[in-house]
C-alpha cells in the first residue's frame, strides 16, 4: 500500500463537483491532509480501476449519492510541504462534473459535515487551493 505522507511517488486522488441547482456540493474534511478544511469529494484511485469510476465509487462511499459523470471538469497537481520544504503530500488529482441522482447524503466517518453552496461563497471558505480553482473553472463553463 502506497504511503500518503512522505510518499516514494505521486499519488492519484479522484473526486466528483457535484452540482444541483447552482450548487455545489462540499464536504470538510476530517483528517489530513487539508483537515478541517471544505473540498470536493473523493479519495485514492484504486490499483486497475477506471478513473471515472473511482470517482463515482469515492463519491458513493464519502457522501452516499449515486452520480451520473458530465465529463473530465479537471487534472492538477496537489503538492504540500513540511516545514523543511521536504515533499509531505503529493497528489494527481482528477475531479469529475458529476450530476447526484438522489437528494440525501450520508456522510462516512472521513468527514465533519457536508454542505451545498452557491459557487460564488466558495472563494470565502476555508478550503484548499484546488478546489478554489475547480470552482473557478465550472463558474467560467456556466
Amino acid at each position: 500500500m502506497s504511503r500518503r505522507e512522505y510518499p516514494t511517488h505521486p499519488l492519484v486522488g479522484v473526486g466528483g463537483f457535484i452540482h444541483r441547482d447552482g450548487k455545489v456540493l462540499l464536504i470538510k474534511r476530517k483528517f489530513e491532509p487539508n483537515k478541517g478544511k471544505w473540498s470536493l469529494p473523493g479519495g485514492l484511485l484504486e490499483l486497475g480501476e477506471d478513473p471515472e469510476e473511482g470517482a463515482k465509487r469515492e463519491v458513493r462511499e464519502e457522501v452516499g449519492l449515486e452520480t451520473t459523470v458530465e465529463g473530465l471538469l479537471q487534472v492538477a497537481n496537489e503538492v504540500i510541504s513540511d516545514a523543511s520544504g521536504r515533499t509531505k503530500y503529493h497528489f494527481v488529482l482528477i475531479d469529475y462534473l458529476m450530476r447526484p441522482l438522489g437528494d440525501e447524503v450520508v456522510l462516512n466517518d472521513e468527514s465533519e459535515e457536508y454542505r451545498w453552496f452557491e459557487p460564488s461563497a466558495v472563494d470565502g471558505l476555508d478550503t484548499t487551493e484546488n478546489t478554489k480553482l475547480i470552482v473557478g473553472k465550472y463558474v467560467s463553463r456556466r
